[in-house]
Order: structure tokens, then C-alpha cells, then sequence
């Protein structure tokens, strides 16, 4: 274990904290939503935020971003310790927070098939909110959900996640509709499914027949996810696009 260096007077500095957020998203009925939690203590009682807390002093950024997570929606450590969490920023501006000088790890997650959460912890409740939904946030949490939501945006066009949320079996419609659902715009049919088709490892056709989908069309071809994790070239999102959609 190592020591202070002689000298050396850690009373020096002003203490200040260190916390977590999350941003988690998933799709629900077509529509792109982030888990929120409604503050059960001061500041911003009743107030929905972002999950987070104070990260322990014998705990990395990461571990607490895990535990509060479980604490605060009533999942199981196990459920939370197998979510893919991305570092997402690091928020630091002096008066962010009214209690004291706090430092906040933000991280974001896109994951499908999720529970219905419930609070815990200081957490009143916990829900599921449909993004351009949520009202003012606690804290700076309006400003670290945007920046999430633009990361995950910006997965979908390098990974392959969005076949994620696809059936095992899926159209290249079904496809489709995570990309617009996640990025907030409507896309080309035809460009979207050759960018798709010509991307290698990105799906794989499934043998057997059609799918009806419920239109007049023919049925469509049934695909599942390819062997790539990375997109070579990107799907990148057309230029000019919203920030989100609005129903």
C-alpha cells in the first residue's frame, strides 16, 4: 500500500464529491425511453432524475454506477453488473449540485428486454420515460441525458447494436425502425436497406420463408443478426437531422 510522499498536506484542498449517473435507454412500443427515478429526499424532492449517488470511498466510478443502479430501481446486482455501461463524460461545473462541490462519472447504456424498475435508496419511484417526455430534470441532468442520448445515436452508426432490439428473426423494416426510433428521423427505405445489405456481417438471411408483415406488399424477407460488431463503412445519419422526434 502505498504512502503520501513526505510533506505532503491532503488538508490543503478544499474536499469536494464524487458521484455517478446513468442514462440508461431502451425501446418500448416503437418509442426510444430513459429510466428516471423521482428524488425521495432534498434537494429537488419530488423532482425526476437521472439513477446515481455518492461513489464510496473503497469503490471505483464504475462499481457504484453499478450498485446504485440496483439500489434506486430495484434491480438485482446481477441484472446491473451485465448491463454494457459507456463512460460518458465527466460534469464538473461548481454549483451543479447545492449541497457542495460535486464531480459527477456519467455513463450511458442502450439495452433491450429491461423490467419494469421500481425505487429504492433515496429513489421515491422509479419509470420509464419516453425521451422529449421528461419534463426538467434535477440537477444538470437535462444536460448529460442530451449528451447520452447523442452517444447512443452515435453507437448506432459504428455498431451493430440496434439488431439488439430486433426479434430473433427480423425484416429489414423492423431494422428500420430502431434506427428511427433511437436518432428521431425518418429514412429512406431503399438507401437504408442497400447501406444494410452491402455492409459485411451486419445480418444474415434466414432460410425459409417470407414474413407477412400486415401490409399489401409481398412478404418481406426475414434476416437475424450477423457475425460483425462494427459497421465498415458507418451508417451514419443524414445531415440536418433533429435532435429527437416529436409525436
Amino acid at each position: 500500500m502505498s504512502t503520501a510522499p513526505e510533506g505532503y498536506d491532503p488538508h490543503a484542498f478544499v474536499p469536494f464529491a464524487v458521484t455517478v449517473d446513468l442514462a440508461v435507454f431502451t425501446v418500448r412500443e416503437g418509442r426510444l425511453h430513459v429510466l428516471l427515478v423521482e428524488r425521495g429526499e432534498a434537494p429537488y424532492e419530488g423532482r425526476w432524475a437521472l439513477p446515481g449517488g455518492f461513489v464510496l470511498p473503497r469503490e471505483s466510478a464504475e462499481e457504484a454506477a453499478r450498485r446504485e443502479l440496483a439500489e434506486e430501481t430495484g434491480l438485482t446486482r446481477r441484472s446491473a453488473r451485465a448491463f454494457h455501461l459507456e463512460q460518458l463524460r465527466t460534469y464538473s461545473d461548481p454549483d451543479r449540485d447545492p449541497r457542495m462541490r460535486v464531480v459527477s462519472v456519467a455513463y450511458a447504456a442502450l439495452v433491450p428486454d429491461l423490467p419494469e424498475p421500481r425505487g429504492g435508496g433515496d429513489a421515491a419511484r422509479a419509470r420509464w420515460w419516453e425521451t422529449g417526455r421528461t419534463g426538467r430534470l434535477a440537477f444538470d441532468h437535462d444536460r448529460i441525458l442530451s449528451d447520452a442520448q447523442d452517444r447512443i445515436g452515435a453507437r448506432l452508426e459504428y455498431t451493430c447494436l440496434a439488431t439488439a432490439f430486433c426479434p430473433a428473426e427480423f425484416t429489414l423494416g423492423d431494422l428500420q425502425q430502431v434506427y428511427e426510433t433511437v436518432w428521431g428521423v425518418e429514412l429512406d427505405r431503399p438507401n437504408f436497406r442497400r447501406k444494410v445489405l452491402t455492409t459485411p456481417g451486419f445480418v444474415q438471411a434466414v432460410e425459409g420463408p417470407p414474413r407477412r408483415t400486415g401490409g399489401r406488399g409481398k412478404p418481406a424477407a426475414l434476416y437475424r443478426a450477423g457475425a460483425a460488431t462494427a459497421l465498415h463503412p458507418p451508417l451514419l445519419r443524414p445531415e440536418g437531422r433533429p435532435e429527437g422526434r416529436t409525436p
